[in-house]
């Protein structure tokens, strides 16, 4: 069976409702953006919107996707770093619970924590506070996590630590993984948009990345970024929101159109489009197909808050498939 291993930041996401924009603009943060902030502003945040609705789950780009992988009966394993507190126990055991082999580090540091603001227009804007997932290092990946696993699925945001993030592709690619890389969040391009380059080049065989990422990547429009960013990697894949999505390999470029849906809250579709894409690859279906059933599960996750699906709507995808 093709296994897939991720790493990534270990967060606990808190789901958050806002009633409108106003919340953000009083907080000054962008809406759309993500923002790393210290643990008092966390603490801060918190307070704030502890009269809004909301809901706890674990979270974590990477994590989401191996998740969703998992339910689809992909046999998976994470790598990441939560604190010996009870989110970090949270974590873990959701990790197990779903039959996800965990790679856990544990710090004394509390557990990361990704607060999402939602809009009714369902846009998501996170606050995250990395706390625990940055005490992952270089030193902890040991060659063992890697030994039996085919693809390597990579959040863009660990790219906060260059070192680390160069140390675990070197790894994959000594044991011949395809290796896949989510670009994060616009404004994380933008700030280590060489770095990101160079690894690209030397190590990435799929990128994903949406309209904003991928204008940051390459200042250009979907189209025209697929085809900058093909030059650097085999597969890539560009979600343009309700337009669907583009994907471009060898072959040529296909259009994957849309799942007709009542969005609630965009939270995870990103991550939730690769676990469908990855998935369709570890079975050698054709990469329009691939790109389909990624519009699915993005689809089918934006119709409820947060990242995590009923069980009883992944019965109904696993029988659409």
């Amino acid at each position: 069976m093709t296994k897939i291993l991720g790493i990534g930041n270990a967060l606990v996401d808190v789901m958050t409702i806002l009633p409108g924009d106003d919340f953000l603009r009083e907080i000054s943060i962008p809406k759309g953006s993500m923002q790393l902030i210290d643990m008092t502003t966390m603490q801060q945040i918190m307070e704030k919107t502890s009269g809004f609705r909301q809901t706890i789950s674990t979270g974590g780009s990477a994590a989401n996707t191996i998740h969703g992988l998992a339910q689809m009966g992909i046999s998976t394993g994470f790598i990441g770093s939560v604190g010996q507190d009870e989110f970090g126990s949270f974590f873990s055991e959701d990790l197990t619970k779903s039959q996800i082999s965990p790679y856990l580090n544990y710090s004394p540091q509390p557990t990361g924590r990704a607060i999402a603001m939602i809009t009714p227009d369902s846009e998501r804007t996170f606050t995250t506070y990395l706390g625990a997932s940055i005490e992952l290092s270089p030193e902890m990946l040991k060659k063992d996590y890697f030994e039996g696993y085919r693809f390597f699925h990579v959040e863009g945001y660990l790219v906060q630590d260059h070192n680390l993030l160069e140390q675990a592709l070197s790894m994959a690619a000594s044991y011949q993984m395809t290796i896949s890389l989510d670009l994060a969040s616009y404004n994380v391009v933008e700030q280590n948009l060489n770095f990101l380059k160079k690894i690209l080049h030397q190590y990435v065989d799929v990128v994903f990345a949406n309209e904003e990422e991928a204008r940051a990547f390459t200042g250009n429009d979907p189209e025209e970024a697929l085809s900058l960013l093909g030059e650097m990697c085999k597969i890539v894949v560009v979600k343009t929101g309700k337009k669907g999505s583009l994907v471009r390999h060898q072959e040529g470029v296909d259009k994957i159109e849309p799942i007709p849906v009542e969005s609630i809250d965009t939270t995870g579709a990103g991550d939730l489009y690769a676990s469908g894409f990855l998935f369709g690859m570890c079975h050698g279906l054709p990469f329009r197909r691939c790109g389909e059933i990624g519009s699915l599960l993005a689809g089918r996750v934006i119709e409820t808050v947060g990242s995590k699906m009923t069980d009883e709507t992944w019965s109904q995808i696993k029988s659409s498939l």
